[in-house]
């Protein structure tokens, strides 16, 4: 089911992204503690709506499967829980524990 771009691109701010510029609007995913990662995906500029196949191409990027990238930006899947889930898959680096 396609999905408004301000409603994705919002919800992956909210959820530990950081905008860059350039040709796209890309995202950049920052850990909990503040780690810039290799975890990012990007939209294009002036789309009103992200097709089935781009979403698709987006989970892949953001190391989710396709109704976990859905939960992502629908909300229910909170950033401490992606989080755990990239670094179980080893997109992200554990915390140090203190």
């Amino acid at each position: 089911m396609p999905r408004k771009q301000a409603d994705v691109e919002r919800s992956l701010l909210n959820k530990g992204f950081q905008a860059g510029g350039g040709d796209h609007n890309f995202f950049i995913y920052f850990s909990v503690s503040g780690k810039k990662t290799t975890v990012r995906t990007k939209t294009s500029h002036g789309t009103r709506e992200i097709d089935d196949n781009l979403l698709a191409q987006m989970a892949k990027q953001c190391k989710l499967s396709n109704k976990d990238f859905g939960l992502l930006v629908e909300c229910p899947l909170r950033r401490e829980a992606y989080e755990a889930k990239l670094i179980s898959a080893g997109a992200v680096e554990a915390p140090a524990a203190s």
